[in-house]
């Protein structure tokens, strides 16, 4: 390694400390930059996809995944007015499975906690909790990123820095990245409780997706932050609905007794109302700036495929950026060829099948809802179609194609 490398990563979300995790395990020095004081606490993202739990395996972090998370091997496809099971899909009943047949519910930030407890243990690795990226400087030989801090103005100088700051991305901003997509014109509404709804519907699984004209529902099963559960339901609010409307406890529980009725009130842990895009970055490299995660692109979460896709980058963008900086490899080409297989992965699968994810779940036409239905259906019936369909919404395809592209 020339003399004096070093990477800075700004965002410690899971992400931003698996990208710079990944690099350390490399040998790469790194500074991790996080405007916060310390992970934020929201069940947003919580599925870690087969492929996914490979790179984690890789880089030794599985086990206390496993500690912490829930193994999650079985999603389900309901029918909310009829109240029927659709399909079961079980990844373990793949005629090839992957090596980890399951999808792993582990929360963002206990990934990142995790992980930032290991980087400030290590002397390869800078952490500054509390510091702002306010500006990037490049030049020909190195890239420069200006902080606020509880000190002051610092500088700090790498040879390539990525910015795995959130959809919002700072880095982006200033790279003058173009975010190109759209966003959808309902919020989406966010509700934690710890009730368990297994105990009221024996055909749910720690995944399932209800399809519904007026309201679909996503209700998964994550451990929580006491390890005794936590149910997170996301659905969809109509765009003339305020905040108090929505937010409103009545509002709240009439949307959970409309798909899973139940004698007395949820307990609801926390609520959150948010804006939803699909957009992906013109490009993921510019000069010695890189994007990666929900800087570089944003999806729908009707298929929990975002934290997946941004971890995926941060392995592929580490392993390239040791060949240059560890191999001595021409640097253009392999961060061309990194935007280019990553563009491609949110591109072709996961912005497609989080767009046909939503559209099949809130479709309105009956036909179409029927033909849309009865296709999950039979994917769930026929061995082959079954194989196919967790291919794609396990992001085991989208893997496989990108790291092909040259």
């Amino acid at each position: 390694m020339a003399s004096g490398s070093k990477v800075i990563v700004v965002g410690a979300g899971p992400v931003g400390t698996i990208a710079a995790y990944a690099l350390r395990r490399r040998g790469v020095p790194v500074v991790l930059v996080e405007a916060l004081l310390a992970p934020e606490i929201d069940c947003r993202a919580a599925s870690c996809h087969p492929p996914t739990i490979a790179m984690l395996a890789e880089l030794d972090l599985l086990e206390a995944g496993l500690e912490q998370g829930l193994v999650s091997p079985v999603f389900h496809y309901m029918d909310r007015p009829t109240g029927q099971r659709i399909a079961r899909f079980d990844i373990r009943e793949m005629k090839t499975p992957p090596e980890h047949p399951y999808v792993l519910q582990w929360e963002q930030y206990k990934i990142s906690a995790t992980i930032l407890e290991r980087l400030k243990a290590d002397a390869g690795c800078e952490v500054m909790m509390g510091a702002r990226l306010t500006d990037i400087i490049q030049d020909a030989d190195k890239v420069r990123a200006v902080l606020e801090t509880a000190q002051g103005v610092v500088e700090i100088e790498g040879d390539y820095l990525i910015g795995c700051d959130g959809g919002r991305s700072t880095v982006r901003r200033l790279a003058e990245i173009e975010f190109e997509g759209f966003t959808w014109p309902e919020r989406f509404l966010k509700v934690d409780t710890h009730f368990d709804f297994m105990s009221l519907r024996p055909d749910l699984s720690n995944r399932n997706y209800f399809s519904d004209p007026d309201e679909w529902m996503n209700l998964f099963k994550a451990r929580g932050p006491d390890g005794g559960g936590l149910w997170r339901a996301v659905s969809p609010t109509l765009p003339e609905q305020s905040d108090e409307e929505l937010l409103s406890p009545d509002a709240i529980e009439a949307r959970l007794q409309k798909f899973c009725p139940k004698d007395g009130p949820y307990e609801i842990a926390t609520v959150a109302l948010y804006r939803v895009h699909q957009r992906v970055a013109a490009t993921f490299n510019k000069g010695r700036v890189l994007l990666a995660g929900d800087a570089a692109h944003v999806n729908n979460p009707v298929g929990g495929m975002g934290m997946n896709g941004g971890i995926h980058d941060a392995v592929n963008l580490a392993a390239k950026l040791d060949d240059i900086l560890n191999g001595g490899a021409e640097a253009q080409p392999l961060l061309d060829r990194y935007s280019r297989q990553r563009r491609k992965a949110q591109t072709d699968f996961v912005q497609a099948q989080s767009i046909q994810n939503k559209k099949t779940l809130g479709e309105k036409d009956p036909e179409a809802r029927a033909k849309g239905l009865e296709t999950i259906r039979q994917a769930g019936l026929d061995p082959d179609l079954h194989d196919a369909f967790i291919g794609r919404a396990c992001l085991i395809d989208s893997v496989k194609v990108a790291d092909a592209v040259l």
